[in-house]
């Protein structure tokens, strides 16, 4: 018989097995290795057989969360194995990039299972998940089919060439785009395969830009799409917008989910319920979605991740090993994602580490040497950045568009957090300790590099605003130990049942009073044709309408869809807008597989013309951008496309080109012309 032990500080059962022959532990039978290591293999190779590799993403999460011992309820075991499986794909993913089968579904996920496999065996681990659940838990899922609804409502039903309207919102999105078409198309890191990328991506950005999120997403596409290669570039680029899609509202759930494992297992009832429900509802009206928006792709997928690291390093409630793990993972994969948010791991898991003392006794050197391990791999591709000529300087106060933090909640929130994890209760355990320190370590971050680009260029610029969105996050999660300070669970009666319908009743009204407070739902109260309700126009209702949409759509692919395959650089000038022709032919060296041809083509963002009416100083102007795109593209190329909307313009520019020699295919087609104002693809500070 065991007997159970609890820690008031993690909220973690563990029982307390008496000693015996095999310890309460799974033996060590080499058979159960050897079926193991066959299973690994024989799975793999029979899903990507069937066209059925998709399934082999949620068998691994599965796995993986059979494995550690995290948590008490199987929600928290599946986010805090999702970490670490997506710190071991990248970890991984450093020998993908090497070895001769790249990323080869069957190969990387036999290998995974392996992986696995040998682990649990040596640990003497057998498979087993908690099957309990919190009521908590259905708002936490709730996040994810809300978010789903408006995000996916605008493309349901729609084709692929369709969905291009959405994809292609935005300058930021088309570059990503290369990264990860670079990835599954050299079979690996770009940094790993440089000259390989180049003819994907504009040098030197295969080296000196963070590519986790992007590998993390081609590695993904090769299990939905069963094969490494992955096919058509136009169904390829509708399968990456859709994960986008789904990493998104994921990051908006994964704030929920952290809040609520910081509050730990004292946050239960109506409290647990107006902490999710207030999180959720910021996230629904949140200015975020201009992120997914105007294509910050990396920037929401690091934020989705550092926001699961600062979760389980606040509140490590597991043990010493798989401490190890997700802090290694938070570290890799947020390193990897966005670099510059590896500063806030990094000080977050001093904290923890300080905070959390007593739970490495005696084990300091082990813990310490596999954490500088786990650095010296989240630090290899930013050394890499830095040997491949990145200027930090000048990156770090480079300017551009950006989303801006929501101050309210950034200092409102951040405040509040301070002052729940200052209460003498909070600083008497661990959890309140390592959470003070995040909080006081962000701000000590943020404040950092603000007083440097104050000293150095004397405002806050495109990277300042980056960093300010870890601080949302942690004002967020914090809201978790908010709601532990907040009166106890309801007691209205003696009685069980009396008292769960009175504690749902409190949790209900808490939810309702979260969507009315910071989501602006009005439940359809004074809610006109004359006076919407302002629920009705925050970013993700609007994108839920199709307000996002851009023009260029099925027309605007399908004249390029001829062109895919053809070998030669293609210029589209769909507009007298230089950035709309910028993005148009972005657009068409994507779908042709030519994005390196981008570095000469970039001039595009200087020629606005190619549809009717051109000023002839513009025409001028813009045909010497032109001409010197054509020039500086690499020899030896096929003859340059050039499609236009005018046909007047694309003949004077076919016998202009002529005069000096160039060749060129011009096509014409006034349905192409992009009419969409120009205001609606850029974002605003």
């Amino acid at each position: 018989m065991s007997t159970v032990h609890s820690s008031p500080d993690s909220g973690i059962q563990r029982p307390t097995v008496p000693p015996g022959p095999a310890g309460g532990r799974a033996s060590r039978n080499p058979l159960v290795l050897a079926g193991g290591l066959a299973l690994s293999w024989l799975v793999p190779t029979g899903l990507v057989t069937l066209h059925l590799g998709i399934l082999l993403l949620p068998l691994l999460l599965v796995a993986t969360a059979s494995v550690i011992r995290v948590g008490g309820v199987l929600l928290d075991r599946l986010f805090v194995a999702a970490l670490i499986l997506f710190g071991g794909v990248l970890t991984l993913g450093l020998v993908f990039s090497l070895w001769p089968w790249g990323l080869s579904p069957v190969a990387t996920t036999g290998t995974m299972f392996s992986v696995l496999t040998v682990a649990a065996w040596a640990a003497r681990r057998a498979p087993r998940l908690p099957l309990r659940f919190r009521w908590s838990d259905l708002l936490v899922v709730g996040t994810f089919g809300g978010l789903w609804h408006y995000l996916y409502h605008p493309v349901a039903g729609a084709t692929a060439a369709e969905r291009v309207a959405f994809f292609a919102t935005s300058e930021d999105r088309l570059s990503h785009f290369s990264f990860f078409s670079a990835i599954e198309g050299v079979g690996g890191f770009n940094f790993f395969h440089q000259d390989a990328a180049k003819a994907y991506l504009m040098p030197p950005s295969e080296v000196t830009y963070p590519q986790g999120s992007h590998f993390l997403l081609a590695w993904t596409d090769t299990l939905v799409h069963s094969a490494a290669n992955p096919g058509d570039m136009l169904q390829t680029m509708n399968r990456y917008f859709l994960y986008l899609l789904v990493a998104y509202a994921l990051f908006c759930t994964a704030l929920v989910w952290a809040a609520r494992w910081i509050g730990g297992p004292r946050l239960r009832g109506w409290r647990a319920a107006a902490v999710c429900a207030t999180v959720g509802s910021i996230m629904f009206a949140s200015n975020y979605m201009d992120l997914l928006v105007h294509g910050f792709d990396s920037t929401f997928i690091g934020l989705l991740l550092i926001a699961l690291s600062l979760a389980v390093l606040v509140r490590p409630a597991m043990g010493r090993t798989e401490f190890v793990l997700a802090a290694s993972a938070g570290l890799i994969t947020v390193t990897f994602t966005y670099n510059i948010y590896g500063a806030f791991v990094g000080v977050a898991l001093l904290g923890a580490l300080v905070a959390h003392r007593r739970k490495f006794a005696g084990y300091w050197w082990w813990t310490l040497g596999a954490l500088l391990c786990a650095l010296g791999v989240a630090a290899l591709p930013s050394v890499l950045s830095v040997m491949g000529n990145l200027d930090v300087a000048s990156a770090s106060n480079m300017n551009g568009p950006s989303v801006g933090a929501d101050r309210s909640v950034l200092i409102g929130g951040g405040l509040l957090g301070l002052l729940a994890a200052a209460m003498p209760r909070s600083r008497r355990t661990a959890t309140g300790q390592a959470h003070l320190a995040v909080l006081l370590g962000t701000g000590a971050v943020l404040s950092a590099f603000a007083a440097y680009q104050l000293h150095s260029i004397g405002r806050y610029s495109y990277y300042f605003h980056k960093m300010t969105a870890v601080g949302v996050v942690v004002a967020l999660i914090s809201v978790g130990a908010v709601g532990v300070m907040l009166q106890t669970p309801y007691r209205g009666t003696s009685r069980a049942l009396p008292r769960r319908l009175g504690e749902l009743a409190l949790s209900g009204l808490a939810v309702a009073a979260a969507l009315s407070m910071f989501a602006n739902v009005q439940w359809g109260f004074l809610a006109t044709k004359d006076n919407p309700s302002a629920w009705s126009g925050n970013p993700l209702v609007a994108w839920g309408r199709g307000e996002f949409e851009s023009d260029m759509g099925p027309k605007g692919v399908e004249a390029l869809a001829p062109l895919r395959g053809t070998g030669g650089p293609v210029i589209a000038l769909v507009s007298n807008d230089d950035y709309k022709n910028l993005k148009a032919t972005w657009l068409a060296s994507l779908l042709n597989r030519r994005g390196g041809d981008m570095k000469a083509l970039y001039e595009m963002h200087w020629v606005d013309i190619g549809g009717p009416q051109v000023k002839e100083e513009d025409y001028q102007r813009s045909f010497g951008r032109l001409k010197g795109a054509i020039d500086m593209l690499p020899a030896p190329h096929p003859p340059v496309t050039i499609l236009t909307a005018d046909r007047a313009v694309g003949d004077r520019i076919k016998r202009d080109l002529a005069k000096q020699g160039v060749k060129a295919t011009v096509l014409s087609d006034p349905e192409m012309l992009w009419t969409q104002p120009w205001g609606r693809t850029f974002p605003g500070v």
